[in-house]
């Protein structure tokens, strides 16, 4: 958790400094907003009124979002930010106040007697959302566990074998040739069917080695949320040093209790990695002729192989045949300044259908989105 700024004394802030910490609370709160951005937003705000409230918003908007997916983010935080009952306390007459460093505390803020004191840039369920949950602390974690409750989980659909009748499907030829013969070749009404639609398959495979000790908690998680939508259509495994199947374990409703008989099963929690053996196992077993075919397969691994980074290459592309998508969610994907350089992660994009983040609670819900959409 960020330690708070100690807040300066009243009376010190300028219009631009106000301006500029208002464009620091909407990247905090997930819009990409640069030091370019940043400085077009005050120079735009100095052309308006700095002191009408619509002004600077639409000077902000015009600025500091760049896409339409921002818009939101960026109207809650300017409504923090400038509430109405603040409005008087813009930088035109440099009234006293204090800004603080956006807290991981709901309605964080606090005054230090001298001046009134801007309320939390945004609260911590929605900054947790785009933490990494490798760097939260203790009371981050346990927050973030009860957020997984709230994931909204929609499975993949195909249509079914066989159709039934319903007057907005197509024209049932069968049916309707048999309905004719019954009345002696006399034609009649046109008989229409639908395939129902199935769920899909999920497979979840989620590398629990070494090197992914601080994520396996909660993609095993996400696991158990995926597996409380729809228990008999998701299965999971644990890739490692070899390969678990813990279904069983994650059905149990309450993932912690989940969890717990998961870490029990799980015989190389936070050991070695080879993932090109580990695979083949789930291809020979479960993969060719099992749980795989035709269905939607997550594998949630940073990518990091001890052995033939060609026999990782060549199981993905094997699974890739028989499955309807191949996903990859990499931990690292998200961070600035990541590459794609690992040996193992180079052999497997060639035949991953989509390669995707998988560090905060944000990247887990659009994981859930493409996996939905697949």
């Amino acid at each position: 958790m960020p330690a708070q700024t100690a807040a300066p004394p009243a009376g010190t802030h300028s219009a631009e400094e106000i301006l500029l910490a208002f464009a620091s609370a909407v990247r905090a709160a997930g819009v990409k907003v640069t030091a370019d951005r940043a400085r077009s937003f005050v120079e735009a705000a100095a052309r308006l009124d700095v002191g009408r409230r619509q002004d600077v918003f639409w000077a902000g908007r015009a600025t500091l979002c760049a896409a339409p997916e921002e818009l939101a983010a960026y109207q809650r935080t300017f409504e923090a930010w400038f509430a109405p009952e603040h409005a008087a306390a813009t930088a035109r007459d440099t009234a006293a106040t204090t800004v603080t460093e956006a807290s991981l505390e709901d309605g964080a803020g606090s005054s230090d007697g001298t001046g009134e004191e801007a309320r939390a840039l945004a609260s911590r369920r929605e900054l947790l959302r785009h933490r990494d949950v490798a760097t939260l602390d203790a009371d981050g974690t346990a927050l973030l566990r009860q957020l997984f409750a709230g994931l909204a989980v929609r499975l993949p659909t195909r249509p079914g074998r066989r159709r039934k009748l319903n007057p907005h499907g197509q024209v049932d030829r069968v049916r309707t040739l048999r309905d004719q013969l019954r009345r002696g070749g006399e034609p009649g009404p046109l008989r229409r069917a639908r395939a129902p639609r199935r769920l899909r398959r999920v497979v979840w495979l989620v590398d629990v080695s070494g090197s992914m000790a601080p994520y396996a908690d909660s993609l095993l998680r996400l696991a158990h949320r995926v597996v409380s939508a729809a228990p008999h259509e998701v299965e999971v495994f644990t890739l490692g040093t070899r390969l678990t199947r813990v279904t069983g374990a994650l059905r149990l409703p309450d993932p912690d209790d989940a969890l717990a008989v998961a870490g029990r099963t799980v015989p190389d929690w936070s050991g070695g990695t080879r993932l090109g053996e580990v695979l083949r196992a789930f291809n020979d077993r479960w993969g060719q002729r099992a749980v795989a075919r035709g269905a939607v397969v997550v594998i949630a691994s940073d990518g990091w192989e001890r052995g033939d980074p060609a026999l990782l290459g060549r199981q993905v592309e094997r699974l890739h045949h028989v499955a309807r998508r191949v996903i990859w969610s990499n931990p690292h994907r998200g961070k600035d300044g990541y590459r794609p350089v690992q040996q193992g992660i180079m052999a497997v994009l060639p035949h991953v259908d989509h390669f995707v983040d998988g560090h905060s609670l944000k990247s887990f819900e659009e994981l859930l989105g493409v996996v939905s959409n697949a």
